[in-house]
């Protein structure tokens, strides 16, 4: 081994080090701080209006070290498309869902009638969010919450859902040791944040109380009541799959290169079984997830409603997918080669780094590849005589130094 390889390994292992040090220091230095960031908690819910029986809920809470493990590494961030696809979209949940579909008609179908929203959709947000009820979560809600709000990544955002959720747990009269779900605090078969619960919830079941854990009814109507409220756009499809042509120009793919349908099939965008796309000027963008060499999908405004429930992309397109296959829809039709990388989040954020270096904007460094990043990766793309697909690829990677 020669000494400047030496040399880096052994810086490696410093670095390394540091920072388990500073882990460790920044985790006993929060759990320290602990009791007194619920005490100004309980000060900020008091003067919000909780009450007594919300105020005494907070007594008990601890801090969930697993919880901030749980923060740190989400699957929509961390796995590769066609690895989070399959492990959702299994042959197992296809086929519950559609007996749940069927089990659960005229409730569906009157949902559709009232918010606009097919039964298919909301079975697929039911099936990736629980699996239909089979696991709600077992975190103490509050304990998640609390950790989160006192943690501080997102300290501001989790401290308002924990204030929120002590007043659904008095607005409801749930019993705090009742109350759980998600390591983030969503809650219900349809894993509702607390601020979802108390804006969007229904009484499904015409049974005076809004119970997201023990009624179906419940949890499906606030569903749909929930997408209607995010703009869900009656009589439109999520989107689809497509087959794009040989010499299509990468450059327009993007959710934020939107055009009109007709002028994709001017373009010779078809489905994925090679049919005409149909007519209409219904605005539409190409997303290629694993890049050019994987699965092409036509995405239309629903998609983006699907992705205002959820911000991840492999999410957003299983729920399409998964809704189709339940409506009686097959698999996809293009491969998913073993082309993907699954990408470190320090490595995103050097490309990140890279990009803006090189005078590509791709938005904050924040470790996650979004759609300002893919931006800016296309356009280095494009005037390196790459295809500007916005991926990514081990190639990339190497051209840009990333290790």
């Amino acid at each position: 081994m020669s000494r400047s390889v030496s040399e880096n390994n052994r810086r490696k292992s410093l670095r390394l080090l540091l920072a388990c040090a500073v882990a460790l220091f920044n985790a006993a230095a929060l759990a320290e701080d602990f009791p007194a960031c619920l005490e100004g908690i309980a000060r900020q819910a008091e003067s919000r209006g909780v009450g007594a029986r919300g105020l005494d809920a907070l007594l008990g809470v601890e801090r969930l070290p697993r919880v901030i493990e749980l923060d740190r590494s989400q699957p929509e961030f961390q796995q590769t498309f066609s690895a989070y696809l399959a492990g959702r979209v299994t042959a197992t949940r296809v086929a519950t869902g559609r007996l749940m579909l069927a089990s659960y008609r005229p409730l569906l179908e009157r949902l559709t009638r009232q918010y606009g929203v097919p039964g298919r959709y909301l079975v697929a947000f039911w099936g990736l969010e629980t699996n239909y009820g089979g696991y709600l979560g077992g975190m103490r809600t509050l304990d998640a919450l609390a950790t989160l709000a006192c943690d501080e990544r997102r300290s501001a955002f989790f401290t308002d859902e924990l204030i929120i959720a002590l007043r659904v747990l008095e607005r409801e009269a749930l019993d705090p040791a009742r109350f759980r779900g998600s390591w983030a605090g969503a809650v219900g078969h349809t894993q509702f944040m607390p601020s979802t619960y108390a804006e969007h919830a229904v009484d499904g079941d015409g049974d005076g109380r809004i119970d997201l854990w023990n009624s179906v009814e419940d949890a499906l109507t606030s569903a749909a009541q929930y997408l209607e409220s995010l703009g869900w756009r009656r009589g439109e499809r999520w989107g689809r799959e497509v087959r794009l042509p040989t010499d299509f120009a990468y450059e327009n793919s993007g959710l934020d290169r939107r055009r009109p349908l007709d002028d994709w099939r001017a373009m010779g965008v078809t489905t994925a079984g090679g049919r005409a796309l149909p007519p209409g000027d219904i605005e539409a963008a190409v997303i290629v997830p694993m890049g050019h060499r994987g699965p092409a999908f036509l995405v239309y405004p629903n998609f983006e409603v699907i992705l205002d429930w959820n911000r991840s992309r492999s999410y957003a397109l299983s729920v399409g997918h998964l809704a189709d296959r339940i409506a009686g829809g097959g698999s996809l039709v293009a491969d998913l080669p073993d082309v993907e990388i699954r990408l470190r989040k320090s490595q995103i954020s050097a490309l990140q780094e890279r990009l803006a270096a090189l005078g590509f904007d791709p938005g904050a460094v924040d470790g996650r590849i979004g759609p300002a990043t893919r931006r800016a990766l296309r356009s280095w793309q494009a005037g390196n005589g790459r295809i500007a697909d916005g991926y990514p690829d081990s190639a990339t990677l190497v051209e840009l130094g990333i290790e």
